[in-house]
């Protein structure tokens, strides 16, 4: 049996269709290429408003959440509804500059592509508490704790992730490191853990709640971070917000987030120079503080949801005025 554990909304209501006929709308905005996407362009058609839509996903990255489709049928499926969707839009939001470059490269024309994070809400991360988390979890004070809050499933690339953190335990005797989320891949991942003797020193936590997930950044002293699917990587924006350095594989979303040599490191897919980066932050307090500063600062002056909030009302402005130009 397939368990799809996300929910796939039903794009039509009446109830939702009579809310918006009395509304005065000025602009709509979908998140999503396919189903309530069709619902967003026909109501912008029916108002006469602009259409805008941000393109979340880089879709050959997630074919293997549809393993009843062949993987290149579903990767060309999803990137061509998404494409055609784009081009038909007033504008297009992307949460990084790689991705307006990838979709460009995927077909899309349209000449309105603005790149604006999602950003972090900032009470959420007020008065974090680090010491709850690592009492909980016996994190002594002269431990280093390496951190990941991720999905454990294919497309984070846990298994890589994992294999470079259990040599840097072994090399490293106040070290452990905290996998904060849950996903098909946690058993298999668990069991490496074990055979390797190290359950002790890697702690699966489960899923943090989103009230809690301000304390278990702040119990970390370094972010780790291996996927390579990210269209922006919230979670190292918030990881920045918190004062951590990250070490993260060069990749697209990563690319965009972290300064190499000023807020973190970014490597390649190769286990020995991720490790190294790490060893280079467990080894030099000093630069992690450093690094960890300058994150946090970065982070308040680009990726707030109040920085966040105020470029997407400029875009929807331009959208309103280009449209009534039209």
């Amino acid at each position: 049996n397939v368990k799809i554990k996300f929910p796939i909304a039903i794009p039509y209501s009446s109830k939702i269709s009579k809310i918006l006929e009395n509304l005065d709308l000025d602009v709509i905005h979908s998140q999503h290429p396919n189903l309530l996407g069709s619902a967003a362009a026909r109501w912008a058609k029916k108002k006469n408003i602009p259409l805008v839509f941000t393109w979340h996903t880089l879709y050959d990255q997630y074919a293997h959440f549809a393993p009843f489709i062949p993987q290149k049928l579903a990767i060309w499926f999803a990137i061509r509804n998404a494409r055609n969707f784009a081009n038909r839009c007033d504008q297009v939001i992307v949460p990084t500059p790689s991705v307006g470059e990838i979709i460009k490269n995927w077909g899309v024309v349209n000449k309105n592509i603005t790149a604006i994070p999602t950003g972090v809400e900032e009470k959420q991360f007020e008065s974090p508490d680090r010491e709850s988390v690592r009492k909980k979890y016996d994190i002594r004070d002269d431990e280093t704790l390496l951190l990941v809050v991720t999905r454990l499933t294919a497309e984070k690339n846990m298994d890589f992730l994992v294999d470079t953190a259990l040599d840097i335990l072994k090399n490293n005797e106040k070290t452990k490191f905290m996998i904060c989320g849950d996903g098909n891949l946690k058993e298999g991942l668990m069991k490496k853990v074990a055979d390797a003797g190290l359950s002790e020193k890697i702690i699966f936590t489960g899923i943090v709640s989103s009230e809690e997930k301000k304390n278990y950044f702040a119990a970390g002293d370094i972010f780790v971070y291996a996927s390579k699917s990210e269209t922006q990587g919230m979670i190292l924006s918030e990881a920045m917000y918190s004062g951590l350095p990250i070490v993260a594989v060069r990749a697209t979303g990563a690319v965009d987030i972290v300064e190499d040599g000023k807020t973190g490191f970014l490597v390649g897919e190769d286990e020995k120079e991720s490790r190294e980066a790490v060893q280079k932050l467990i080894d030099d307090e000093n630069l992690r503080k450093k690094f960890g500063e300058e994150a946090k600062k970065i982070a308040r002056e680009k990726y707030t949801s109040e920085v966040c909030a105020k470029k997407m009302i400029e875009v929807y402005e331009n959208a309103i005025n280009g449209f009534q130009e039209k």
